[in-house]
């Protein structure tokens, strides 16, 4: 993991529709329970979750990812703290938008019914 006062130093986020578990533990420096964590702890995070409650990752998430990141290890906020900044802010799951999500779900339906054929 990098130190805090190399936290700057994040690889650039490519433009991927959804990405792993792995993929974000990479893109923000942080370990993958960690982010499991933060699932818990943020209502904003708030991965799509596929066959075997796989994580895919979207790049909102990914930039509200490196948010908190940034509260926690290079701002020195505490969790309650970073919660409180994030809502103050309107860092909210509103970021998703409705039409996204419900094309989303289109998609996903779609992929269920070729799976079935």
């Amino acid at each position: 993991m990098l130190e805090p006062s190399n936290n700057n130093v994040l690889p650039q986020i490519s433009d991927k529709r959804y990405f792993t578990i792995g993929e974000v533990s990479e893109l923000c420096a942080v370990k993958p329970h960690v982010l499991r964590y933060w699932e818990q702890e943020f209502l904003e995070l708030s991965p799509v979750k596929r066959r075997g409650n796989r994580r895919y990752y979207q790049k909102h998430d990914v930039l509200i990812i490196r948010q908190i990141r940034s509260l926690l290890y290079d701002q020195g906020y505490t969790i309650g703290g970073a919660k409180a900044y994030l809502v103050r802010n309107e860092v909210s799951v509103t970021l998703k938008p409705k039409k996204e999500l419900i094309v989303q779900i289109i998609n996903e339906l779609e992929e269920l019914l070729e799976l079935l054929r």
